[in-house]
Formats: structure tokens, sequence, C-alpha cells
């Protein structure tokens, strides 16, 4: 058998034959190898093939039914078959160690021929048949392993999940029947049961399956509403109503199943029989949510507008309601009143009735902040909103990120730290307040108190942080690096930002650059900057760099073509672009293109010396390095 086993079968195929070699230490016979789920568990990526011969598998498994009644009589391995066994498998493992999966698999398939009734060699067969995308096979092996042993859970269940996900619904039902004939202690497989037969429509077997759960764990609420979810398909609207009353009546003190029976009644057209219920539960508990936010549905059902309205406004005032059954009610208030033309008034001075009782959390304020949004108003009074939840929730990391943009975009800086500085306490694993702390001190100039801020959102980073923003963070820090005129430190925190993002262009760019400026390191930089200017063909600082650093490297002709490219692209060329143009035109020997080069940098600002110098004695003039 000629196969092409792949480099990536090594490591999965690696620790499910050490779980072989550990069985056979222990006794091939008797070995329960559960050490391979995950392996198994991916055979449900390409079994149209085995699906569609249907035929095949009913050979199959008439074979396999009389394979197993002479597995029953067979006669019990000799000693030295069960060691040669144990050798051949222990050799597939060290062929398996160097690489060599042909030789290993054609092992395992001599391991078939010593004993062909072996479940474990064909366990361990289905990993490779796996790998090679052969899943009929796989399939095969893994039956066969079940098959010849019946009493080995790994295979069976391994067995049953691979026919759920083939949608074979009949032979999983019959491996977790077997499966749960071996455990009767497992309710899960019960559970899974009461899925297939649902996905069947098998109602009949659900109800029976309900009642081995039952048996086994005890009747409870989960169980009756699953019964009575069985009975409302099946049409028995007495049946799920007995159920329902047979729970409410074994829990007499509990008001949530009269309030069940209620909304059962009113969604089956009986309105007064669901008052009755309702008003028992107030009359017992008056402030009860469930029953009163049931009433709002009757009160909906029947047509009673104003009674549902007064009796919403009370209690989204009240403190007995939770701050969730509020936002549920306070969603649905916007929904009706965007339905009937959008009045922001009527929504807007219910809000603030809410808001004048003392509040929990931030919740209400956000969803009036949101409404806010949605009716477009001002930036201003939603920030009044914003810091009135802050005062109460200081540690909301979305209220607080909602004020730290909005003030940003308004270049509200001072504000900005104001923001930040505490929400690195009270959220210390929150990059972005760090983020925003570092670039509002940037952004006045701040450059110590830039680097302090960023350090401070380093120390937070591990392993799960966002990998965009801590690339970022080192970018800064290069940048502020660089012109407090340490460089190497810079350098290095460029390097680690490359780290966390390879394709972080900006400092591709800078990084290229600035080895440029000191003719250091030409072949790396180059590197950088033709990443840069494939990203971005059309980016004329990206194509100035290249072109410098070409420049650098005395390969001028080419300079020339990129920074041709970098002015083309460019409506307004910076001084120092016009000034590399005039450098890289004065090497190519066109010196008065040059010289209108660097007349035009002067002119746009640039007062260096050395320009001058230039222009004066018309050639070029190399710089010291920075």
């Amino acid at each position: 058998m000629e196969l092409m086993m792949r480099e990536k079968i090594g490591n999965r195929c690696r620790w499910w034959m050490a779980g072989l070699c550990l069985c056979l230490v222990m006794g091939v016979s008797s070995c329960v190898p559960a050490m391979a789920p995950a392996l198994i568990g991916g055979l449900s990526g390409g079994m149209a093939a085995i699906q569609r011969d249907a035929n095949a598998r009913k050979t199959y498994k008439k074979a396999a039914k009389k394979e197993r009644k002479l597995t029953q009589n067979q006669a019990p391995l000799s000693y030295n078959d069960s060691q040669r066994l144990k050798y051949f498998y222990l050799e597939a493992l060290n062929l398996q160690e160097q690489g060599k999966y042909d030789a290993a698999f054609d092992l395992l398939k001599h391991c078939e021929t010593i004993n062909p009734h072996a479940a474990e060699v064909y366990y361990a067969e289905a990993a490779y048949y796996v790998e090679l995308k052969n899943d009929s096979m796989a399939l095969v092996c893994m039956q066969k392993a079940a098959d010849l042993n019946p009493e080995n859970d790994t295979y069976l269940e391994r067995l049953a999940m691979t026919h759920i996900n083939m949608r074979q619904f009949d032979e999983a039902v019959a491996d977790y029947e077997r499966l749960y004939a071996n455990n009767k202690d497992r309710s899960d497989v019960l559970n899974i049961l009461l899925q297939l037969y649902n996905q069947k429509k098998d109602f009949a077997q659900m109800l029976a399956t309900l009642d081995r759960i039952e048996a086994a764990e005890g009747n409870s609420e989960q169980l009756a509403l699953s019964r009575m979810r069985v009975f409302a398909i099946q049409g028995e609207k007495e049946k799920e109503y007995q159920v329902l009353k047979g729970l409410s009546d074994s829990h007499p003190n509990d008001m949530n199943y009269l309030v069940m029976m209620g909304n059962w009644l009113l969604q089956n057209g009986q309105d007064h029989e669901a008052l009755e219920q309702y008003r028992k539960v107030l009359a017992e508990e008056p402030e009860h949510v469930g029953a009163r936010m049931s009433m709002l549905d009757y009160y909906r059902t029947t047509g009673a507008d104003s009674l549902a309205k007064a009796l919403q406004e009370e209690m989204l005032v009240s403190q007995n309601v939770s701050t969730d059954d509020k936002v549920t009610l306070m969603r649905q208030v916007v929904a009706d009143n965007e339905q009937m033309g959008g009045d922001s008034t009527k929504v807007m001075a219910l809000f603030q009735k809410m808001l004048a009782v003392p509040q929990k959390n931030a919740d209400i304020y956000e969803l009036y902040v949101a409404y806010m949004k949605l009716k477009e108003m001002p930036q201003d009074s939603m920030n009044v909103v914003l810091r009135k939840a802050l005062e109460v929730a200081p540690d909301n990391v979305g209220v607080r990120l909602q004020l730290v943009q909005a003030e940003w975009t308004a270049k509200n800086y001072d504000e900005v730290i104001a923001l930040c500085e505490p929400a690195t306490e009270y959220n210390p694993d929150e990059m972005a307040f760090y983020y925003f702390l570092a670039l509002a001190h940037f952004q006045k100039d701040d450059h110590d108190k830039t680097l302090s801020a960023l350090r401070q959102g380093l120390a937070q980073v591990d392993e799960e942080s966002n990998k965009d923003i801590v690339s970022d963070f080192y970018a800064i820090m290069g940048q502020i690096l660089y012109q407090k005129g340490k460089a190497e430190e810079a350098f290095a925190a460029y390097d680690s930002c490359l780290q966390w993002k390879e394709d972080n262009i900006e400092t591709l760019n800078n990084y290229a650059y600035y080895l440029s400026e000191r003719g250091e390191q030409l072949q790396k930089a180059e590197r950088m900057s033709l990443k840069t200017i494939k990203a971005e063909p059309t980016n004329s600082t990206f194509l100035d760099t290249y072109a410098w650093i070409l420049f650098m490297q005395e390969r001028y002709q080419e300079a020339r073509i990129y920074i041709d490219q970098a002015l083309q692209n460019d409506s307004v060329p910076s001084a120092v672009v016009v000034e590399h143009a005039g450098d890289i035109y004065a090497m190519n020997q066109e010196i008065e293109k040059a010289v209108a080069f660097w007349q035009l940098s002067k002119d746009s600002g640039n007062d260096s010396k050395v320009l001058i110098r230039k222009i004066r004695q018309r050639k070029y003039i190399k710089e010291k390095k920075k």
C-alpha cells in the first residue's frame, strides 16, 4: 500500500501511538485507549463519500455482525503472537518517532495479520485514514474497533460522534443506546439521546427517554418543561397543561409556577383564567416582578393600552424591578415609540424619570446614550449623561471609553488625560486607556509623560493582549526615543514592535529611514522599505524613503526612478523630499535640475546650512551622520 503521509501526521499520531505503547505494556487485549478524542473527532470534515455509499454500509454491517459471532468463538491469542504484536507496536512507534509514517502504518497492517480481531489495531489505523482524508476507511476501522470491543466506551463514543457529524442519526442512536447500556449512571448520554430522538421527530422515544432521565436524576422543572414541549409539538394541549399543573401543585409556595400557569393560559387564549392566576400571585406578593411583567402582556393582549402604559411606567421607576428587566421594558418602549412615529420627547421624559431614581449601575445611562445616538443628539448632551454614568460606575470601561473617544475627537487632550489616569487604576488591564493617555501627552509634546504611559501599558501586556495596540505602543516609543537621540533604544523598540506585528507599515518606513539617515544596516533598511511600497505603491513618503536608501547604497539611477514616483504622487512635496530629489539628480549628473530642487526646498522653509552650501557650490555635499 503506497501512502504519501503528510508531515502533520507526525505530532498527532505520535501521542496516539504512545498511548498504544502503554496499552501494550499493560496488555493488548484489555487496552482501553482513551487518548485520541481530538483525532477521531476530526472525521467530520469529509464524510460525504461514505454517506453516499449506503449499500456499502449495509454490506459492512452484515459482515461485522458475522465477524462478532466469529470473534466470540475465537481462540485466545497465543503468548508468542501476543509478544509479536507488542514488538511490532513498539517498532511502529520507533518508526513514527523517526518520521517514517509509511513504514509505521505498514507495521500496523502487519499487526492486523497477527490478530485480525484486535480492536485497538483498527482504532490506531483510523488515525492514519483520517489524515489521508480516506473517511470511508476511517469509519470502517472505527466501526470494527467498536464492534470488536463493544464494552470500550472510548471506541463507541467516538463512533457515535462521527455518526452524528455525518447526520446518520439512526446509527448514532444505536451507538448511544449501547453506550448507555454499558453505563447506566451516564445521564449525559440520555440527554444526547433526547436530542437525537428530537432530531428524528420520534416523540414516543423522547418521552421514554425523559422517563429514564427522571428515574436517574429525579423530577425537575427542566424535565417538566421538556415534556411540555413534546406535548406542544404533538398538539396535546391537555397533557401539556396537566404537566404544568402537576409542577405547580408540587410547589404550592412558589409563585413563579402560578405565573407560568397564567402565561400558558394567556398564550392559549384563556385570558380570564390567566388573569386569575396573576391576581393570586399579586395578592401574595404585590411586587412580584414576573407577575407584573405578565400583567403587562395581559393588558396588551386584551387591548387595555392605558393600563399597560401606567403599569409599565410604574415598573420603570420601581426600586423592586431589576435593571435587566427595566432595560427590557425600555427597549420595548423605544420600539413601540419608533413604530408610532418616533416622538423622542416622550421617551426622553421617561428616561429622565427613571434616572431621577438612584441607579445601582450604568445600564440605564448607557441605554439612554444609545437612544440619544439613534436620535442624533449633540455629543455634549451625551457627554453629560456619560459623566453621570461614570459617577455611578467609575470602573465601567465602556462608558469611560465613550467619553475618552468623544473628548479625543474634540481635541480636549487635558480631558482625555483626566479620564485615562484614574482608569489605569480602575481597569489596569485595559490597554486602550494607556494608549489614549500616551497619545494625549504626545499631542501636548510631553514626551517624558508619553513614555511613562507607554511603559505602564507595556507592563500589563500578556499573551492575550491586542497585537495591534502593543505594536503601536512600541512604535510610538521608538519614534520618541529617536527624537530624544536614543537611537539604540529606539531601534530596540522598533524591533519589539515588528515582533508583535511584522507588517506595521509605518514602523517599517520609519525604522528604515532612520537607519538610512545613519548609514547603518542599509540592506535591512532596504528590505523593510520595500515591504512598505509593495503594501502602498503610491505612498509618496514610502517611495521617498526607498529612494533615499537606494541613494545611500550609491544606486543612483534606481533612486531616481523612485524619487520621481514620490514627486508624482504628492501634490505638495515636503522640503525634505524635494531636497532628496536634488541630491539624487546631482549624483545622476543633472546638476541644473538638482539646483532647482534644492532651491525649491529652501523656498519651502528648509534653512539647512548644508542645503545653502549645495546651492552655492552647485554640488552634492554629504551631511554628517546623526
